[in-house]
């Protein structure tokens, strides 16, 4: 829980931060990408990253840059220009990221995806190695969705969702969704001039729908998209930070604890949260038995299960799959996502960290179960 001390949001433990920037944002009024704009996030972005934050940027903004290059004076309406749009426009965008960003001596990477992707077990899994290692190595990935593979229309409100998958993905600690709005208010503030901004809601909360509204010319997402956005964020424990992108220097402003915009607070923290997911929403797939060095690690350390506390593997799996590890009399001790088959996991039970990649040529994981892939019992 993000708590306030002396009128200051204290977000100090907010270390990995998933950042969306709306094409409003980003743009120069529908005129192509807006460099001095860009540069002024980057800025920004950049502080933060030197300050010893781990960034992940999700930026709008293809379509539009599309539209321009192309001449258009109107958003597409068939998906098979949209798409085209969207691949024009996406050379323009990560160029204008990479450049602005490499002033300040900051990597960065171009990650597409679609929904299909973080959906797909196999795709979902390799998309976070890719992602983690790109952390690790201090590159800032700049994600976007793959408009020109999508089946489903695109809409300006996807970026949203998309953030909020990404932030459950990474495990990020918050969820900054900067917008053209100062954030969510009590009713509609254009046409209601009395409307009060909100300064903290819970994310869950059914009632938000109704305060919400549609969208603009560039886009159809409105606060609607935003407050499913944050409603998915709470589901993975992160919570969602939504602010108006317009505000002088807002991301330094927000992250030393200034009552900007809305906070959608989540009901328990990340770990709680994700550990009741894996627990109530999974059935296993298969077992481990562990033996009691390896339950003494993950219930008193809360440490990762590693192949040499493994004693035996019952079962068919594959990685990703979600398996229960029990002790030698058959007790539940946690449940997780495996990150080898059933046949390796078979093949590398027992052995030390450093054996597993001489026994199976290759191993994206060391662990058998990664301790943000668990849920304790």
């Amino acid at each position: 829980m993000i708590e306030v001390v002396d009128g200051q949001r204290q977000l100090n433990a907010c270390k990995r931060i998933v950042v969306k920037i709306g094409s409003s944002l980003l743009t120069a009024n529908g005129q192509g990408l807006d460099l001095d704009a860009i540069s002024h996030w980057a800025m920004q972005i950049a502080d933060l990253h030197t300050a010893g934050h781990e960034i992940i940027l999700v930026s709008s903004g293809a379509v539009a840059e599309g539209m321009v290059r192309m001449k258009l004076t109107s958003r597409p309406t068939d998906l098979p220009s949209l798409q085209a749009c969207a691949a024009i426009g996406q050379m323009g965008l990560i160029h204008t990221w990479s450049s602005v960003l490499e002033k300040h001596h900051i990597q960065t990477a171009q990650v597409l995806l679609t929904h299909d992707d973080l959906a797909d077990r196999r795709r979902y899994l390799n998309s976070c190695d890719a992602l983690q290692n790109l952390i690790d190595w201090r590159v800032i990935p700049v994600i976007n969705e793959n408009d020109t593979v999508s089946t489903d229309e695109i809409r300006f409100g996807d970026n949203d969702t998309l953030a909020a998958m990404v932030a459950g993905q990474v495990h990020a600690d918050l969820l900054i969704i900067l917008t053209d709005q100062q954030g969510m208010f009590d009713s509609d503030p254009r046409s209601n001039p009395d409307a009060k901004l909100l300064t903290e809601v819970r994310a869950l909360d059914d009632s938000l729908f109704e305060m919400a509204g549609g969208g603009g010319v560039l886009g159809r997402g409105g606060m609607v998209t935003k407050v499913r956005a944050a409603r998915l964020a709470a589901k993975s424990g992160c919570p969602t930070l939504i602010a108006s992108g317009e505000s002088d220097r807002v991301l330094s402003r927000l992250m030393s604890g200034e009552m900007l915009g809305t906070l959608f607070s989540t009901d328990k923290d990340r770990m709680t949260a994700h550990q009741q997911w894996l627990a109530a929403h999974l059935q296993t797939a298969g077992r481990l038995i562990i033996d009691d060095g390896a339950v003494e690690a993950i219930k008193e350390r809360h440490r990762s299960l590693l192949p040499v506390g493994v004693k035996a593997v019952e079962g068919h799996f594959d990685r990703g799959d979600v398996v229960e590890c029990v002790d030698k009399s058959g007790k539940r001790i946690a449940v997780g996502r495996v990150n080898f088959s059933s046949q390796s996991a078979d093949i590398i039970k027992g052995l030390a960290s450093d054996k597993v990649y001489q026994v199976l040529g290759e191993a994206r994981s060391l662990e058998m179960i990664h301790r943000n892939h668990m849920a304790i019992y």
